[in-house]
């Protein structure tokens, strides 16, 4: 048994095109509570009250919706340099840049399925005025008492062509630990989706098969609250912004999250969770299966798991046919 790859931190951001930036921005101030970092061009930086960097969030104006990026923050300069080592072996490394507002050099690369990522180290990490700061030293900023008031960042699930191909990447070259995933039957083991850990919340990437067959789709990224009721005062506040809700609020089975999955005004899909108490600590951790006819019950109270989500993405696919 090889030794697990431990060598990125977590998720560190995410860059969203919308078409409707200002409709964007107000929803994720106003609705999300989250707080502009900076304004350059035609991008917005924002994060919510307890992400420690810059931003996790960059919305672009763009001419549909979609991810442009995503970015992993490695856990040392060592860390990082083993990564773009093991990255540069293959036919998916682009190479270094500069970095962006909050961060340093990047080094950026395709995942098999085209989704543009960057990993770095260097970080700016949040320093509040007055204004900002919290009450608790251990806090990165104080509770924004308005509209959701989303917690941090928490996860990022893709769509993806080739599951099993992206599956093998991340764990060969990025590392973690796959902890749960989908699969046509037990025989076969063929992935739908899966779900990447990589510190000890249980996953910090997700990635579903795109029943569309398109490649590169962004799926939804998740912010996260600290309660469930707050998951459930989240539904209220979209339900009287006028804020389309697809499916929730209800608890998955798979990661036991407690979600609510709603459309930003530019057309992403954003996902505000409860995660619960769920981490993992066993060092031999065992991935869990389930198969194809065991998720056909639906979601862990029995909500059934809407068709959408397994064809709706950004940038959206014009053809309605369906790939089996």
């Amino acid at each position: 048994m090889s030794e697990t790859i431990w060598d990125l931190a977590h998720l560190a951001h995410v860059e969203l095109l919308t078409p409707k930036l200002d409709e964007s921005t107000w929803f994720f101030t106003e609705i999300m509570g989250m707080t502009i970092s900076a304004t350059t061009g035609d991008s917005v930086y924002l994060r919510a009250y307890d992400d420690y960097e810059h931003h996790t969030l960059k919305l672009t104006a763009g001419h549909e919706a979609g991810m442009r990026h995503f970015a992993w923050r490695a856990r040392s300069p060592k860390a990082l340099d083993r990564r773009v080592t093991a990255i540069q072996q293959t036919p998916l490394a682009i190479g270094w840049n500069k970095g962006d507002l909050g961060h340093g050099p990047a080094f950026q690369y395709y995942s098999p399925d085209g989704h543009l990522t960057e990993i770095y180290f260097e970080t700016e990490k949040f320093s509040p005025k007055p204004d900002q700061q919290s009450a608790l030293k251990n806090t990165a900023s104080r509770f924004p008492g308005r509209g959701i008031n989303v917690r941090r960042i928490d996860h990022l699930n893709l769509f993806a062509g080739d599951v099993r191909a992206f599956r093998d990447f991340q764990l060969g070259h990025l590392g973690g630990i796959l902890t749960e995933s989908i699969v046509d039957n037990l025989d076969d083991m063929n992935p739908r989706a899966v779900w990447f850990m990589v510190n000890s919340k249980s996953y910090d990437l997700a990635v579903t098969l795109d029943y569309l067959g398109a490649r590169g789709r962004f799926h939804h990224v998740t912010y996260a609250v600290n309660s469930r009721e707050e998951v459930l005062i989240a539904a209220d506040i979209c339900l009287e912004n006028g804020i389309k809700i697809e499916t929730g609020p209800h608890k998955h089975t798979i990661q036991q999250t407690f979600f609510l999955y709603v459309y930003e005004p530019g057309g992403n899909r954003i996902e505000i969770a409860n995660t619960t108490a769920r981490l993992i600590t066993d060092p031999d951790y065992q991935t869990i299966y389930w198969t194809m006819e065991e998720r056909k019950k639906g979601q862990a109270w029995g909500l059934p798991t809407i068709p959408t989500f397994h064809t709706q993405g950004t940038p959206m696919v014009k053809s309605e046919s369906v790939k089996e």
